[in-house]
């Protein structure tokens, strides 16, 4: 009789595995929607920031900044992308988004190369 009932214990806890599966599989989401949006944004602000060098190297030698930065930002970045062409030169660069539906973000790099 001792064997009936360790085997009803066993399958009252049979389903709790499945169970604690299933309540974990959306934070696991969560977590990696997170984890990809934020690593989204730390390329764009990479990015950002190289346009934004390449913008103060072509204005030190008297050549065209905004154009030099736009230049260095991947084709995705470029259509919101501004560009100020001041010292520092700045740029400014939408965060695209992985989840429709969040606020919008947008990053701004500065780099100068003058007399500081």
């Amino acid at each position: 009789m001792s064997s009936r009932i360790a085997g009803s214990d066993g399958n009252r806890e049979e389903g709790t595995a499945s169970v604690e599966l299933i309540a974990a599989v959306p934070l696991l989401l969560l977590a990696i929607a997170v984890a990809a949006q934020l690593a989204l944004a730390g390329g764009t602000l990479w990015a950002a920031e190289i346009a934004a060098r390449a913008g103060a190297r072509a204005a030190l030698v008297g050549g065209d900044a905004r154009a030099a930065a736009r230049g260095a930002l991947p084709s995705a970045l470029r259509a919101g992308a501004e560009v100020e062409e001041s010292d520092p030169v700045a740029v400014r660069v939408r965060v695209p988004l992985l989840v429709p539906g969040l606020p919008e973000l947008a990053l701004t790099a500065k780099s100068g190369l003058g007399d500081e």
